[in-house]
């Protein structure tokens, strides 16, 4: 197997040898990279949702995020946001299950996130979480993602993410 790609090289062909061999060679190493993925760029899905208080303090209780922001009203009363707000965690969240039911899906592996909350959720307001496959790199797709407000189109979450792509 080593021999073939030492001396494709005199005979010109050996980025071929290499193409062809890659999948047997990655088998033997017990590398996986999926020849045919299920996604494509510009793909897209979405899921909304209405957080309520409730689930704001289940949240909070399984994660032990007690800030008062979240849990107070009297308190996020005197913040600049005039009320609680829903945590960015369980925003992203929907993001979350968006990419791990909807697209692209059973098996898919979250491998990093860039994001930002440019403006707070309100318990009640739905939000619809969005993701677009923008590139794909061998078996990862880079995916924009969003989360808007309905009604006001008011965007509470926005980034980028990278997730492993299961083989089709």
């Amino acid at each position: 197997m080593l021999q073939t790609f030492r001396y494709g090289i005199p005979g010109g062909d050996f980025l071929q040898r290499t193409v062809t061999k890659l999948p047997v060679i990655n088998s033997l190493l017990g590398h996986h990279f999926p020849q045919h993925l299920h996604v494509k760029v510009g793909d897209r899905a979405e899921l909304t949702k209405a957080f309520t208080q409730d689930d704001v303090v289940t949240f909070s209780d399984l994660t032990g995020d007690t800030n008062p922001l979240h849990l107070n009203e009297d308190f996020a009363k005197k913040s600049r946001f005039g009320r609680t707000i829903v945590h960015g965690v369980l925003i992203n969240g929907l993001i979350s299950a968006v990419l791990g039911t909807k697209m692209p899906g059973q098996g898919c592996v979250f491998l990093s996130q860039e994001i930002r909350f440019p403006a707070p959720l309100y318990t009640g307001e739905e939000v619809t979480a969005a993701a677009e496959v923008t590139r794909l790199k061998g078996s990862i797709a880079h995916i924009s993602v969003s989360c808007q407000v309905r009604d006001s189109r008011k965007t509470v979450m926005e980034g980028m993410v990278k997730v492993m792509v299961s083989a089709s």
